[in-house]
């Protein structure tokens, strides 16, 4: 007899690591051999995280960067956008077939959203367990 399992394989411990070198691999300046030195290494990181922190503007928060979400100027930031949207509406309506770009503030914000929409249930035979053990 089966049981069914609500365990999630898909889940690493890595991920938040693994998404952030993603991130970094998919820019122009990765570097393409080793580093020279655990300086140049550093350097190399120290650059990144300023790039993502300062520079990336990310679409889990409306295009702003987190530094200047944490700096509390995004919402003014996405008031300007949503003012410049709408007036580009007015001035050519044909061009938009809806509303214009969502500019709402994010208020929460999850760094591994849980996706339970593709969540499958795991079968397992404790019978095969047990022959294991």
């Amino acid at each position: 007899m089966a049981a069914t399992s609500t365990q999630c394989q898909r889940v690493s411990l890595l991920d938040n690591w693994e998404s952030s070198i993603h991130g970094a691999n998919r820019r122009s300046a990765y570097p393409l051999q080793a580093f020279d030195t655990l300086f140049a290494a550093r350097a190399w990181v120290t650059g990144l995280v300023r790039w993502y922190n300062h520079e990336h503007r990310h679409s889990a928060i409306r295009f702003v960067t987190p530094a200047q979400r944490h700096a509390k100027l995004d919402q003014q930031i996405l008031d300007r956008r949503a003012t410049l949207y709408e007036a580009a509406k007015q001035r050519n309506p044909l061009r938009w077939k809806g509303p214009t770009r969502n500019w709402k503030r994010v208020h929460t914000v999850h760094l591994n959203p849980d996706q339970t929409d593709n969540f499958e249930p795991i079968k397992r035979d404790h019978r095969q367990e047990q022959k294991a053990a």
